[in-house]
């Protein structure tokens, strides 16, 4: 069911949840150091060339890590979770995990088989049973920084799956 090739999204689809897991502010002070050592490398070709190189390669870093950061977001009737999605008539009752729940199901608690979006430095999980029989995938466990929110937002989608069927 997910995943079908040649399906467009409509255009006048309201967005009920949209979120960007994009790095936390230590990961991007941490990639942020690359540019000044990329910029010592290039000193004997000169100070300036080798200040505009580490300036650059800073910032192509820091906009990289933004635009590779995968989406979760729900529109209409639809659960988008990075590349992957799923239409909300074949989900369960999403279920927060935050704390120790959420360390559980990101670890030692994570099916094998199921879906899963995780990001490190990211505390929050929503753990969304997968109900379609032909899908081998039994649940989807998606990291998220508001929980209570995208539990929220893919229960409305849930509700309008049904009441659209």
């Amino acid at each position: 069911m997910q995943n079908a090739p040649g399906e467009a999204r409509p255009a006048t689809v309201a967005v009920r949840y949209r979120e960007r897991l994009a790095p936390s502010l230590w990961l991007f002070l941490a990639a942020a150091l690359g540019g000044p050592m990329l910029a010592l490398v290039f000193v004997p070709a000169g100070s300036a060339v080798a200040l505009v190189i580490g300036i650059v390669a800073t910032i192509a870093i820091i906009a990289l890590m933004i635009l590779g950061s995968p989406r979760v977001e729900v529109d209409g009737r639809v659960l988008r979770a990075g590349r992957a999605w799923i239409d909300a008539s074949w989900l369960g009752e999403p279920e927060i995990r935050t704390g120790e729940e959420a360390r559980q199901a990101r670890g030692p608690a994570l099916p094998a088989r199921g879906w899963h979006l995780i990001r490190g430095g990211i505390d929050g999980v929503v753990v969304v049973p997968n109900i379609d029989p032909a899908d081998p995938a039994p649940s989807w466990t998606i990291s998220t920084r508001t929980p209570d929110r995208l539990a929220a937002a893919i229960d409305a989608a849930r509700a309008a799956a049904t009441t659209s069927a």
